[in-house]
């Protein structure tokens, strides 16, 4: 299962099944979980974790230190979950102080060109699409999705089950459950093809939609209408999910589209 050609460290773990393909360079302090296939040309470097049944496309770049001037030397990881796909030339780097790791979950899809920045932590489910780029400290919750040739601010947050439209400079956080589209990235409706797709009822749906008219359609600042949602709303999930990541929100969250508007950062 692994090619002459394939070079691996002697102080690497690789479990049972793993499928090492020609030319690929293994570092020290790598693991590697059973099941995964590693195309030709690919580069683990120092402190990397792979986990069951993934696969790495030709030419990927995963544990490379970060690009961060601030970075020391010290000992950070790149952790990448059990079922997920990284697809051709992506590059993932490791953590420095902040979290010591760059976590990506199970069950994702980055596909190919993209990048991960140092202390990104990626839920599991999430789609990162063609060429899409990320920089540092940058969340992403389960089930979210960025589409081809976006590029996200560092420290920026993205909710859960939310849809970024391709092309997207993304500056400011995206709150869960809704679409993110034009430029400058506005609020575009609530993600209800998505949240239909993995399972959520129509009454849930149109819960999540009556909370996003009051925060973007009512004429209220964000404080007073998260207050109007918590006094009026029945308690759920999703509800205290949508006010903890507004109120949480260190970058602010995106506004809605008003024609002729200038994004001021």
């Amino acid at each position: 299962m692994i090619h002459p050609h394939t070079y691996i460290h002697p102080n690497a773990k690789l479990a049972t099944n793993v499928k090492l393909d020609p030319f690929t360079v293994i570092h020290q302090d790598v693991e590697i979980g059973e099941g995964t296939w590693i195309g030709s040309n690919v580069t683990i470097m120092e402190g990397t974790r792979i986990g069951k049944n993934c696969r790495i496309f030709p030419g990927a770049v995963l544990g490379a230190i970060p690009q961060d001037l601030k970075f020391n030397g010290e000992k950070t990881y790149v952790e990448i979950g059990d079922n997920t796909t990284v697809r051709e030339f992506v590059t993932i780097n490791r953590g420095t102080v902040d979290r010591y790791k760059t976590k990506v979950g199970n069950n994702c899809l980055i596909m190919a060109y993209s990048h991960i920045g140092h202390d990104c932590v990626i839920g599991d489910n999430c789609i990162m699409s063609n060429n899409s780029q990320m920089a540092g400290h940058v969340i992403m919750g389960d089930w979210a999705i960025i589409a081809g040739v976006c590029a996200v601010h560092q420290f920026v947050h993205i909710g859960q089950h939310s849809y970024i439209a391709g092309g997207s400079l993304v500056s400011k956080d995206v709150p869960p459950y809704i679409k993110a589209v034009r430029t400058p990235l506005s609020y575009g409706g609530v993600n209800s093809v998505g949240l239909k797709r993995r399972g959520f009822t129509l009454d849930k749906i149109n819960h999540i939609l009556d909370i996003y008219r009051i925060i973007y359609t009512k004429n209220l600042n964000i404080s007073q209408a998260l207050e109007f949602i918590e006094e009026e709303f029945t308690a759920s999930d999703e509800r205290d999910e949508i006010i903890t990541f507004i109120r949480e929100s260190g970058r602010g969250v995106i506004k809605r589209y008003a024609k002729g508007s200038v994004e001021e950062d």
